[in-house]
């Protein structure tokens, strides 16, 4: 069964309609949902770019290696210059890609 019951129709001059087909090409949704978003408050907001999901692919793998180093330096009670290094180097990759993407 339908979640929505009710349906409106909305008449656009050429102008309103290009708008409509802008915004949603901005925010990515399609123009039910941002009408309806729109009619519930909600703040539209420009879709994210296309790197987002490759840049947080990486992230989050360079969060793993550097709590990897944090777990193994925790269960040795030590760790080396070369491995707090290699979390600098890591965290600093994660800058980088981040700075490149806004």
């Amino acid at each position: 069964m339908r979640e929505r019951n009710h349906f409106v129709g909305l008449w656009l001059n050429d102008e309103e309609y290009a708008h409509l087909r802008e915004q949603c090409k901005i925010t990515g949704l399609p123009a039910s949902v941002l009408i309806r978003n729109a009619l519930a408050g909600v703040q539209l907001r420009q879709r994210p770019p296309g790197e987002y999901a490759g840049l947080l692919r990486v992230l989050s793998s360079i969060g793993n290696n550097v709590n990897q180093i944090a777990h193994w330096a925790n269960a040795k009670k030590s760790i080396q210059e070369a491995e707090i290094r290699q979390a600098v180097l890591l965290a600093n990759k994660a800058w980088n890609l981040v700075k490149e993407t806004l």
